[in-house]
């Protein structure tokens, strides 16, 4: 009697254990990765005077890659850093107008999910910018782990102002900074870091 409690015992362990290691793995699966801020950054880039160029950034980003390839990252566009606190506080108020847009998304379905190790991922993208929606197609560079996701632009993503209504805000900054012209098309690079 002793010999099968003791197995029965036995079996109970053991399958409690198989039920926990499976249920575990399942809760792993469906977890989304979530953008680290830290290790990343979106940069742009603007052309003044029809020469100089000025690289910006949007300090805080947020968003999450589903494990259906579901990817959602969204820009806090009050944290438009150009190096000049007068020049933030103008590209806040007069080009994105952060009262009534204060934040853009990016989404997209990635099709071609990466595996671990390097590669070449193509496909369209959603900007949602000053209140307009557009597709973008994209190319990025992921190198992926068990962990983590890094995304990288391939080469740089090209916004064109007049897409989403945002002349009249570059106009508007131009006749504030006294400057004969800027630039309305600008190139956009990221580095996207993604962690389970």
């Amino acid at each position: 009697m002793k010999k099968v409690l003791k197995l029965l015992t036995l079996f109970v362990a053991i399958t409690f254990a198989q039920i926990s290691y499976a249920g575990s793995h399942e809760k792993k699966a469906v977890e989304s990765m979530t953008l680290d801020n830290s290790l990343s950054s979106l940069s742009f880039v603007s052309i003044k005077k029809g020469t100089a160029g000025e690289v910006h950034t949007i300090d805080k980003l947020s968003g999450s890659f589903s494990k259906e390839g579901d990817l959602v990252v969204k820009l806090d566009l009050s944290s438009v850093n150009t190096g000049i606190d007068i020049r933030n506080e103008r590209m806040q108020k007069h080009l994105f107008k952060t009262e009534s847009n204060p934040t853009a998304t990016i989404s997209a379905k990635i099709e071609n999910k990466p595996t671990n190790g390097v590669s070449i991922v193509t496909g369209t993208l959603n900007l949602n910018l000053h209140g307009i929606k557009k597709d973008i197609e994209f190319s990025v560079i992921a190198v992926t782990t068990d962990d983590k996701l890094v995304v990288s632009s391939k080469n740089p993503i090209m916004i064109q102002a007049s897409d989403f209504g945002l002349v009249a805000g570059i106009q508007k900054l131009q006749e504030l900074a006294k400057l004969p012209s800027i630039a309305t098309a600008v190139p956009v690079s990221f580095v996207l870091t993604f962690t389970k």
